[in-house]
This record gives C-alpha cells, sequence and structure tokens, in this order.
C-alpha cells in the first residue's frame, strides 16, 4: 500500500471529518473513495468552475469602475437589497 502525506487547512479538517464521520467514514476511507473514482472515471468526480467575479471581463469592469470613481466621473444609483437564502 501506498501512503499519501497532504496538507490541510486545519478547519477544513475538522469539519471534513466531522461530516464524514455523521456519514460513517474514515478520512482514508473518504481518500479512496475519491481516488478510486478518479481512476476509474478519468475526471474529477464532481464540476470545478471559476467564481466568474475573478473573470479577465470583470476585472477589466471592476478597474474601470475605480478609474471612474478616482477621476470622480462616477454615477452611482441605487439597487434594493436582494436577500438569498443559503
Amino acid at each position: 500500500m501506498a501512503q499519501i502525506s497532504l496538507r490541510v487547512d486545519d478547519t477544513v479538517k475538522l469539519n471534513a471529518e466531522k461530516t464524514l464521520d455523521e456519514i460513517g467514514l474514515s478520512m482514508s476511507s473518504a481518500i479512496n473513495i475519491f481516488l478510486k473514482t478518479v481512476a476509474r472515471e478519468k475526471r474529477i468526480p464532481f464540476e470545478l468552475s471559476a467564481d466568474p467575479f475573478y473573470s479577465e471581463n470583470n476585472m477589466r469592469y471592476l478597474e474601470s469602475m475605480m478609474r471612474d470613481i478616482k477621476d470622480g466621473k462616477a454615477k452611482f444609483s441605487e439597487h434594493e437589497l436582494i436577500e438569498v437564502d443559503e
């Protein structure tokens, strides 16, 4: 058997251990399930995506807005607060 050593944020590890314990899995079993799925399916077994906030287009837009604010050209409009249930 191979041994893997990795570093994980303490809070992430603790929260994952709590969740896995509720499911009835050890950390080792969960990681083995993940790696076996990757090997079998030849892909990460969940969707990965980038936060659109950090997209190139949005960054250019935000930089433009910041220039306008610094130059005193910004036009502000009022927006209603939208509440989102999580």
